[in-house]
């Protein structure tokens, strides 16, 4: 090798060259508010203490409205100690660029929302007046219905994590409606020695209804679970571990078992803005007198046609001798337990938008946060509010290709 190729070759590769080190992805200090729920018996909070304390120490500025946790037993020093800050009107709350609520805003809350903003809350459809999405535009405000977000799993995770605790809070309520203590016919929901088990009918086989076998399986009753979908059935056999009774929804072999059920569940999730009526108020004459159905699907309309919606003060009634509980909200029963569940998706939702840089940059990247977003700078993105609003829409995919 001559001299003079091997010159070459050590000013080439063979030399020292500077460290080349990876940019780091510019992080966003998000800018957070938590208002307190005016929503009627909405006694959820979006982030727990714990939740808020871990955001502060990634750089994120938290504000509460003073009270926010109050319904789920959490004060308001349980905040600032984590590092929130504590504000006293619904006016500083509503100047973050991003709001957290369970609810969705009111008229009034709407007005206090700034331009650009990002609002995370429960969509409800259902019971949202027609001018409703029109104020949200008029605002250009993100809104993202946080019940539409999908998991790299591709579940809903809001959706399974409520279900999961409503289902196991309905069987825990049949229990106590079932006692003499809150007038039932003082029956133990589960089985004991020389003693038939208790019947528990499921309509649904969704998550509400798995939990809710769950739970009534490991008090010892008997479980009849009726679906549509042989394969939501077949599912909830294998999951289960154990054999339970299955079936189609047939109106006659349903109505055979609900006149032996001492407790139904109505646990099936509407695909529309409405869930079907499954049980006829005949075959609920037919139950069993001190019977108890519990209608966790109240607030999409109700599986019995007897379903009344109720509230958590005056929680039943009967008909027919049947005692029905049908109150619309049954995780704010249970508001602590249902505040964790959603702080943990919450939490872990703010701490990617920070990574990513904000929230428009997480829309870009993250197809299963895409699919909960229905308004996006003032433009409708879902296709199924405008048919049902009458508004236009556009593809939000088709506009994150454009920018």
């Amino acid at each position: 090798m001559t001299k003079d190729v091997l010159y070459s070759l050590t000013q080439g590769g063979f030399a020292p060259q500077e460290e080349m080190l990876e940019v780091a992805r510019k992080k966003g200090k998000l800018y957070i508010g938590i208002p307190k729920e005016i929503a009627f018996q909405e006694n959820r909070v979006p982030l727990v203490p714990d939740a808020v304390a871990l955001l502060v120490n990634n750089g994120h500025r938290i504000v509460v409205e003073a009270g926010a946790g109050k319904a789920a037993n959490f004060e308001d020093k349980d905040y600032s100690e984590a590092g929130a800050e504590i504000a006293y009107t619904p006016q500083d709350i509503y100047k973050a660029d991003t709001i957290f609520k369970i609810a969705p805003p009111t008229f009034e809350e709407v007005e206090m929302m700034q331009p650009k903003q990002t609002l995370f809350s429960a969509l409800q459809l259902s019971v949202q007046p027609q001018d409703f999405l029109r104020k949200l535009i008029s605002k250009k405000l993100n809104c993202v219905a946080f019940d539409l977000i999908i998991d790299e799993a591709g579940i809903f995770p809001i959706i399974r994590a409520m279900g999961e605790i409503a289902g196991g809070a309905s069987i825990s309520m049949a229990a106590e409606l079932l006692s003499n203590v809150n007038g039932g016919v003082g029956l133990i929901l589960g089985g004991i020695s020389g003693i038939s088990p208790t019947e528990v009918v499921i309509i649904g086989a969704g998550t509400v209804g798995e939990f809710a076998a769950r739970a009534a399986l490991g008090l010892g009753a008997t479980v009849k679970v009726f679906d549509n979908s042989t394969t939501k059935l077949r599912r909830m056999q294998s999951q289960l571990g154990s054999r339970v009774f299955t079936s189609v929804i047939v109106p006659k072999v349903l109505e055979k078992h609900l006149k032996t059920a001492d407790v139904a569940i109505g646990a099936t999730r509407a695909t529309g803005r409405h869930t079907p009526c499954i049980v006829t108020e005949e075959m609920v004459a037919e139950m069993k007198t001190g019977s108890v159905i519990i209608d966790v699907s109240i607030d999409q309309g109700g599986v019995f046609e007897t379903s009344e919606v109720t509230n958590h003060t005056n929680p039943t009634f009967r008909k027919h001798g049947v005692i029905h509980y049908c109150v619309p909200n049954i995780n704010s029963r249970v508001a602590r337990t249902a505040s964790y569940a959603l702080s943990n998706i919450f939490s872990q939702i703010v701490l990617h938008m920070g990574d990513e840089g904000g929230f428009d940059s997480i829309v870009r990247k993250d197809a299963g946060l895409r699919n909960g977003v229905y308004i996006y700078n003032g433009i409708l993105t879902n296709q199924f509010l405008s048919e049902a609003f009458k508004l236009p829409f556009k593809d939000i995919n088709l506009l994150m290709a454009a920018i």
